[in-house]
C-alpha cells in the first residue's frame, strides 16, 4: 500500500479549518493528530478539543499519535472525540499488552509507537495483537527534523518480524519525509508515510500529496 497521512503539526492553527477542508480534497488517507504534554517529549501540541474539532470538519479517518505519558487515562476519550487509529509509545507503556487490549476492545484500530533508540525486537511478543506500528524517523516533539538513515534498517527488521508472526500490522513511518526519502521507504515495504512540513510548506499541497502517493 502507499498511503499518506498528513501531520497537523505542520498546518498553521490560525487556518485550521482550511488546512482539513485542503486533505479533505486531496487523496490523503489519514489526518494525522501528533499529540504532545510536554513531558514525555519536550514539546506541547493540542489536545482533545482540537481532535473533535477536526473529526467534525474531516472526511478522512483521524490518526491519533500519542506522545503522552499515562496514555491509558485518555484511550477512550480519544475514541469518543473521533480517533479511528491510536497509538501509544511503546516507552510510556508499563503494561503495554493490556493498553494494546484497551484500545481494541472500544473498536479502534490500535498502533504501537518505537522511538528511534528502540528496538523493533522488543515487540516480538505484541506484534500479532497490531494493526500498525510507528516508527519515529526524528527524535518526537518537533517537526521540520533531517531523517535518520538508520530507519531503513528498522523497517527491514519490522518487515521480517511482521511476516515471521504472520502479523498483520501495517508500517508507518513520521519525520523527515520527502519524495526520495518517501520513494525509498515504500520500496522497503513501508504502507503509510506521515509528512507535515513537507507538505504544508509546499506551494501546492494537494499536489504534492497525490505526489507521494505515485512514489
Amino acid at each position: 500500500m502507499k498511503l499518506v497521512a498528513p501531520s497537523i503539526l505542520a498546518a498553521d492553527f490560525n487556518h485550521l479549518g482550511n488546512a482539513i477542508e485542503m486533505i479533505n480534497k486531496s487523496d490523503a488517507d489519514f489526518v494525522h493528530c501528533d499529540i504532545m504534554d510536554g513531558v514525555f517529549v519536550p514539546n506541547i501540541s493540542f489536545g482533545l478539543p482540537i481532535v473533535q474539532h477536526v473529526h467534525q470538519i474531516s472526511n478522512k479517518p483521524l490518526d491519533v499519535h500519542l506522545m503522552i505519558v499515562n496514555p491509558d487515562r485518555y484511550i477512550h476519550e480519544f475514541q469518543l472525540a473521533g480517533a479511528s487509529i491510536i497509538t501509544v509509545h511503546y516507552e510510556a507503556c508499563t503494561h503495554l499488552h493490556r493498553t494494546i487490549q484497551q484500545i481494541s476492545e472500544l473498536g479502534v484500530k490500535a498502533s504501537v509507537c518505537l522511538n528511534p533508540h528502540t528496538s523493533v525486537a522488543l515487540l516480538g511478543d505484541i506484534i500479532q495483537e497490531l494493526d500498525m506500528v510507528l516508527l519515529m524517523s526524528v527524535n518526537p516533539g518537533f517537526g521540520g527534523q533531517s531523517f535518520i538513515e538508520n530507519t531503513y534498517r528498522k523497517v527491514d527488521q519490522l518487515k521480517d518480524l511482521i511476516i515471521q508472526r504472520n502479523s498483520k500490522a501495517m508500517i508507518e513511518v513520521d519525520g523527515g519525509v520527502n519524495f526520495q526519502v518517501g520513494k525509498n521507504l515504500y520500496n522497503a515495504g513501508v504502507d503509510i508515510l506521515v509528512a507535515g512540513s513537507f507538505i504544508f510548506n509546499s506551494e501546492e499541497p494537494i499536489e504534492t500529496i497525490a505526489a507521494l502517493k505515485r512514489l
